[in-house]
């Protein structure tokens, strides 16, 4: 099983930053990618910005210039640096991870519990 808990969050005003990290652990063979997700309500889940393990970064349109997303390989953590937030930025933020299983390396998506973002005007 693999866990991911995630940090950071919280309220901040329009035009100031948040930082969200996420740590996985458990039995991990390989990591092959992490990212983040955010639904805001009445709304879908959508993917804010992804890493594959040694690939480049991908971003949504939304947050290109202003999010920068980091995978740090030995410790098994992702972080969201994010800045010049807006109001539309709110929402949950959620934490991904596409991992090989330790024994029997088959791949499979696991998730965060969830961080709540909000951005005041």
């Amino acid at each position: 099983q693999v866990q991911l808990v995630e940090s950071g969050g919280g309220l901040v005003q329009a035009g100031g930053s948040l930082r969200l990290s996420c740590a996985a652990s458990g039995l991990i063979f390989k990591i092959n990618a992490m990212g983040w997700y955010r639904q805001a309500p009445g709304k879908q889940r959508e993917l804010v910005a992804a890493v594959p393990s040694g690939g480049s970064t991908n971003y949504a349109d939304s947050v290109k210039g202003r999010f920068t997303i980091s995978m740090d390989n030995a410790e098994n953590t992702v972080t969201l640096q994010m800045n010049s937030l807006k109001p539309e930025d709110t929402a949950v933020y959620y934490c991904h991870a596409d991992v090989s299983s330790w024994y029997t390396h088959i791949r499979a998506d696991y998730w965060g519990q969830g961080t709540q973002v909000t951005v005041s005007s």
